[in-house]
């Protein structure tokens, strides 16, 4: 495959994926405006928005300081930097990087999914110690003659 075709597939995908994601968010605070709740913007997407800024600005310091070093890996190659080299370059470092983040979050839902945590939150055997708990406060309370809490008394 040619270093121009590269490039481009490597900009299509590293763009496609980035601007999907923030279509989407885009979308839904679209719609959320036409519903007329335009104050509550920030309460609903607050956390969209600030993990897109904060991806932002990473992705930008990660592309300043990769072009840093592939300037210097160049210069001591005695090859003068081109952009299109190092635009593969980073593209293939931030492939590598959301591939390992992806895989990683993969398995983290799959594996949750799969897979409780005995005594977690999510676990459900929580829910069912705490309803055997209850139960049993209620049968002590009627035992004592108090009765279930929210009976009517008598």
């Amino acid at each position: 495959m040619s270093e121009g075709a590269i490039l481009a597939v490597t900009l299509v995908i590293g763009v496609g994926i980035a601007g999907a994601l923030i279509a989407t968010m885009t979308r839904a605070i679209l719609a959320e405006r036409r519903s007329a709740r335009i104050s509550r913007l920030w309460a609903n997407f607050g956390l969209s928005m600030a993990f897109l800024g904060l991806f932002l600005v990473s992705w930008v310091g990660q592309a300043i300081a990769e072009w840093g070093t592939f300037v210097h890996e160049a210069r001591a190659h005695g090859d003068s930097p081109a952009l299109s080299d190092y635009l593969v370059q980073f593209g293939q470092s931030t492939f590598e990087n959301w591939q390992s983040e992806f895989l990683q979050l993969f398995s983290f839902v799959v594996f949750s999914a799969l897979l409780i945590h005995h005594g977690s939150a999510e676990s459900k055997d929580g829910t069912d110690r705490i309803e055997q708990t209850v139960k049993r406060i209620e049968s002590r309370l009627d035992e004592a003659g108090i009765g279930s809490p929210g009976a009517s008394s008598s």
